[in-house]
């Protein structure tokens, strides 16, 4: 406070006020708070910083509700209005949600500079987390633009083929890395050349830390240009416990979901580094295997009677084949066995042989096996008979490759040819039972010649 001035009128002295110094003196900012009454912040800045602040957060909360209840019917009336359904990704959740978080902080980004009451770092705060949070709304909208994308492509048929998540995880991970390194820049307000300067000198931390990711990615990217694996394949990987359909193909994992509804996951490297079973060949072939043997007991393999001959010439899978055999034995044993015993040196007729025959003519007779010809192999053959008996191995591809219909005719296969072993006299191998025992020791029982006692 400046002191009053003398001067003097006559004989006296008058004291006069310096009013040019007081009216230039700068009020203080705190004494001039025009948002609020005077009566709530008199003599507290800080208060009124504080009532300034909330202001800002309530304003925000309205611009984020009327965002909210606004974008979505614009981006459905956008879409309704334009063709084709690629622009449908507008309307992913995801994508809606980060959008209508970007006016709040542009709310955040402009708003303090109109706060008269807030100290100029607190505003810098408020600037600068508003700018970072800004960016990483926008880069979190593009990954649910990224993810809705992928969303309508695995809709196309060629998705099973050429999946294309494990290019949309890699971009992904690029955008967050740089996008989350320039929003950290901006938090702190610093250039974000000077840590990009710095990750040379993490280049080794870096690899170890993404060594499953570029693993990942360079097994993706054979995966997909080989064709070596796709949704829908059924795949065996005994190592990894896996045993059924691949339901997803990411960057990182493959899901399979093996047939009792468990999931295995296997990571996508693996793949290229171990070795697994893919059944697709046998899906688009429209042909799955039937190969099994029978053993039979050598025990019970021997010619056929003449009797016998003639009842199974009158069985309809059997009759072509019996007379061309008889005539081509008899031809034979005419030219090579003539004045020789016949049962010793001529050519027979077997019923192992002639069974064999009948499989044959049974399998061709159905209309739900490749038949020869077909492209697919065909084969009843004797494989070398070993302590376990003399094995018919029966090579076939069915018709149908969905597994319940396959099971079953193979299941009709077999039982039919179970039946028909004792009509040719003929009986499986098999270990001895309990039963067996037990029948061994009661023949052996009742042969026993009688005893002194008895």
């Amino acid at each position: 406070m400046s002191e009053p001035a003398a001067a003097s009128h006559g004989n006296q002295t008058v004291l006069v006020p310096d009013v040019s110094a007081s009216s230039s003196t700068t009020p203080d900012p705190a004494a001039s708070i025009t948002l609020w009454p005077e009566y709530l912040v008199s003599g507290s800045p800080a208060l009124a910083g504080l009532f300034d602040v909330a202001l800002l957060i309530v304003i925000a909360l309205v611009v984020l509700a009327i965002t909210r209840g606004l974008l979505r019917p614009l981006l459905l009336w956008y879409v309704n209005r334009t063709p084709g359904k690629w622009n449908d990704i507008l309307l992913t959740p995801s994508f809606i949600n980060w959008m209508s978080w970007i006016p709040v902080t542009a709310v955040g980004n402009y708003g303090p500079l109109f706060l008269g009451n807030v100290d100029e770092w607190i505003v810098d705060v408020i600037r600068n987390v508003s700018r970072s949070l800004t960016l990483i709304m926008v880069l979190l909208a593009i990954g649910a633009l990224m993810s809705g994308f992928n969303a309508l492509y695995t809709r196309l048929p060629i998705a099973k083929s050429r999946p294309i998540k494990g290019y949309i995880q890699i971009a992904k991970i690029l955008l967050y890395g740089m996008g989350g390194l320039v929003a950290f820049s901006l938090l702190i307000d610093e250039s974000p050349w000077k840590f990009m300067a710095g990750l040379g000198a993490m280049t080794a931390v870096l690899l170890l830390i993404f060594r499953d990711t570029i693993l990942s990615l360079v097994a993706s990217i054979t995966l997909s240009t080989n064709d070596m694996v796709r949704v829908g394949d059924w795949i065996e990987m005994p190592q990894a416990g896996a045993d059924g359909d691949v339901i997803d193909i990411s960057l990182h994992t493959i899901k399979v979901q093996n047939w009792d509804r468990t999931i295995s996951t296997i990571p996508t490297y693996r793949l290229m580094s171990d070795s697994y079973k893919n059944w697709r060949g046998m899906q688009e072939s429209g042909g799955r295997r039937i190969m099994r043997n029978l053993r039979i007991d050598t025990s019970t393999v021997r010619f056929l009677e003449d009797d016998e001959i003639e009842q199974f010439a009158k069985l309809r899978l059997l009759r072509d084949y019996i007379a061309e055999k008889k005539k081509d034995l008899a031809a034979w044993n005419e030219t090579y066995c003539k004045g020789e015993d016949p049962a010793t040196n001529s050519r027979r007729l077997t019923n192992l042989g002639t069974l064999r025959a009948y499989i044959i003519n049974y399998l061709k007779s159905r209309d739900d096996i490749h038949l020869p010809g077909s492209g697919l192999m065909f084969l009843v053959r004797q494989m070398e008979a070993d302590e376990h008996g003399a094995p018919i191995q029966i090579y076939i591809f069915t018709k149908t490759t969905v597994w319940v219909e396959y099971e079953g005719i193979q299941g009709d296969i077999f039982d039919h040819i179970f039946a028909m072993l004792p009509v040719f006299g003929l009986r499986l191998f098999q270990d001895p039972s309990g039963h067996d025992v037990r029948s061994l020791l009661r023949a052996q029982s009742t042969d026993a010649p009688p005893t002194a006692e008895s």
